[in-house]
């Protein structure tokens, strides 16, 4: 029997004893990662495979659930998965990204210990190292309320996985390879739903006068895409683990890194009609398309293809109108609106702006001027071993430089970090000057979207806040040339990525840690480091009796 799948035997026995104690249940998975031949645009070429599948396995489980996931790294390289939108309450350590966690070496597995602490909703996870997620190793991740909470809607005859990006038929090696010199990328060949890029086969099959439930993440790596089904209206009821107003829409605009589920009723006559996805703010708009197949379906609706519509204005004000439902419980018993958030005080204002400079002559992406520069050791281990020199606390400054226009301009390049107290309620404003829609992602934490706009934002702006019911999300977009504005807890310590998820900006450097700190060391505010932790770089030099790689 292999070493991993024993390892993980007797971690199941240790944790079958605790769940018949009365701990909320485990949920197990065995992956293995591996190389295989993809041929989603016609061109076979190499893509991470998650036990031979493509994309990976779905994640279900239910709030609270301890999920154990054994992964056995079979590429010829070092590998990490991040677990977008499940934040991972107090244990930063699981976080699946190189400024918290040793790489998987090849060859070699670990096991992911987590919870889905008070959570519910729709997320994904993917492959954070080198241009990993170019390459595939995606897949979904279903958290679903506990049966004695209330859900704001009907259960739904079904639910589906609709994982939608942007795709290239170049190797993920490839495209690293041009930004390592000083190269853009160019625009992708296609865009892929759940793997594929159209489909005349019946994806989905429903049942006339049924309602069905789509959970959708854009797990691509540059475009925001817009999803319709032909013929079809469209109720948003949850984002990232929030339940929502449930407004009604023809089309609806996902921004890379987000998630989302919709509600549609098959109250159509039954034929085949299409879900359409296609680019938003490009020169060239790519489509992809699956099919709802009616039961019974007398053959493909006349009707031709729609198309999203493909102005900032619509989509500004589409984003505006997503908000908390009030009315709705959460994964816990008390309803979402008991939290006040515009009543707290604002401890703190940071403003961040995206740039594009030179490092060494070549192309970097910053934040606040400061492009990010990955260091031989993960900030979190550096940190906890109390290692000097790998990075640089407090090197992301609270605004942008006087001088910063958002032109090309020289950057510094520094392994930075930003400190924040643990407990502090902060005010972030994301301003973008530039011609593309950004994308950000704060792990470990939600953030409550209270405002967004074109132009340029000052402290007016904060008279047209949301404070009532604004939308508590982990992935947010800035509009060009705009800016958005969102209010934090930092309740949760630990080492967190704040990142741009248009995946070259990040990989370029535009992305920083925000260590959320306390001096209490105490287990009920952060998880004692794992048994089984990863260590590597100057962190293997030290006594510790745990794995070095």
């Amino acid at each position: 029997m292999a070493a991993h799948i024993r390892a993980l035997l007797l971690v199941c026995a240790s944790l079958l004893i605790n769940s018949v104690l009365g701990e909320a249940p485990y949920r197990f998975f065995v992956w293995d990662t591996t190389y295989g031949v993809i041929n989603a645009l016609g061109v076979s070429q190499q893509g991470i495979l998650i036990n031979g599948q493509f994309p990976g396995p779905t994640i279900e489980c239910q709030t609270n659930d301890n999920l154990i996931i054994n992964i056995r790294n079979s590429l010829p390289d070092p590998f990490l998965l991040p677990w977008d939108g499940l934040q991972q309450r107090k244990n930063s350590w699981q976080d699946g990204v190189s400024g918290t966690s040793c790489p998987i070496p090849p060859g070699q597995n670990f096991t992911y210990h987590m919870q889905a602490k008070d959570q519910i909703g729709s997320f994904f996870y993917f492959p954070s190292l080198a241009f990993h997620k170019a390459a595939g190793g995606f897949g979904a991740i279903r958290i679903h309320s506990r049966p004695l909470i209330p859900v704001p809607f009907p259960t739904p005859e079904d639910e589906y996985t609709v994982l939608i990006g942007d795709w290239y038929t170049a190797g993920h090696k490839a495209l690293q390879d041009l930004l390592d010199s000083g190269k853009e990328l160019p625009s992708p060949d296609g865009i892929l739903i759940n793997g594929k890029r159209n489909s005349n086969g019946a994806d989905f099959t429903v049942e006339q006068g049924k309602t069905y439930r789509l959970r959708i993440s854009n797990v691509g790596i540059q475009n925001t895409l817009n999803i319709l089904i032909q013929g079809h209206n469209m109720t948003l009821v949850e984002v990232e683990g929030t339940h929502t107003v449930q407004n009604s829409y023809s089309s609806i605009d996902v921004h890379v890194g987000q998630s989302l589920s919709v509600l549609f009723t098959a109250n159509q006559p039954a034929r085949d009609y299409h879900i359409v996805v296609s680019t938003r703010f490009t020169n060239t708009t790519l489509h992809s398309t699956a099919v709802i197949r009616y039961a019974g379906s007398s053959g493909p609706t006349f009707e031709a293809l729609p198309s999203g519509p493909d102005d900032v204005e619509f989509s500004l004000n589409q984003a505006r109108s997503i908000r908390t439902n009030l009315t709705a419980s959460g994964p816990r018993p008390n309803p979402q609106g008991s939290y006040h958030y515009g009543s707290i005080n604002v401890t703190r204002t940071i403003r961040l702006a995206n740039s594009m400079g030179l490092v060494g002559g070549k192309p970097r992406y910053a934040v606040n001027g400061v492009s990010f520069a990955e260091a031989d050791t993960p900030l979190k281990l550096a940190d906890y071993y109390n290692i000097s020199g790998v990075f640089q606390l407090g090197g992301i400054p609270d605004a942008p430089p006087p001088a910063y226009n958002g032109a090309m301009e020289e950057v510094q390049s520094k392994t930075a970090a930003m400190d924040s107290d643990h407990r502090s309620f902060v005010e972030i404003v994301l301003e973008n000057s530039e011609d593309g829609v950004q994308s950000w992602h704060l792990d470990g934490h939600s953030v409550f979207v209270v405002g967004m706009d074109v132009g340029t934002w000052s402290e007016q702006s904060r008279g047209s806040y949301n404070l009532v019911d604004a939308v508590s999300r982990c992935t947010v977009q800035v509009y060009p040339r705009g800016w958005t504005a969102v209010l934090i807890a930092l309740d949760n310590v630990g080492t967190w990525n704040m990142r741009s998820e248009v995946w070259a900006r990040r990989y370029l450097g535009q992305q920083f840690y925000l260590r959320v700190y306390t001096p209490t060391h105490s287990f009920r505010d952060e998880l004692p480091i794992p048994d089984n932790v990863l260590l590597c770089g100057r962190a293997a030099a030290t006594n510790s009796s745990r794995t070095h790689v």
